[in-house]
């Protein structure tokens, strides 16, 4: 596996590729995401990545595992990302 690209070699990638001012590149990474924050009660898809959705969780039984003492989980809302079909062929290839 490749290096991870940071987010200065992401903005720095798509100011090349869009002939923009880097600075510019990374205020629209930086405004991508907080729209992404901002609308991810409602699900927010990036066509072809994936999509954010909030997703309830059920209290549930667990089980510390230092002492093997069984603990109550709360219920909870939680974040999770749903990768597109589309990327995921993209990446693993069609099968």
């Amino acid at each position: 596996m490749g290096k991870v690209m940071s987010k200065s070699q992401v903005a720095d990638y798509m100011a090349k590729k869009f002939e923009l001012k880097k600075k510019v590149a990374a205020s629209l990474l930086d405004e991508l995401a907080n729209l992404a924050y901002r609308e991810a009660k409602n699900s927010f898809t990036i066509p072809g990545i994936g999509k954010l959705v909030l997703v309830d969780r059920k209290a549930r039984i667990g089980r510390n595992p230092a002492t093997g003492e069984q603990i109550q989980i709360p219920a909870k809302t939680v974040v999770k990302f749903r990768v597109a079909k589309a990327c995921k062929d993209a990446v693993l290839g069609k099968k």
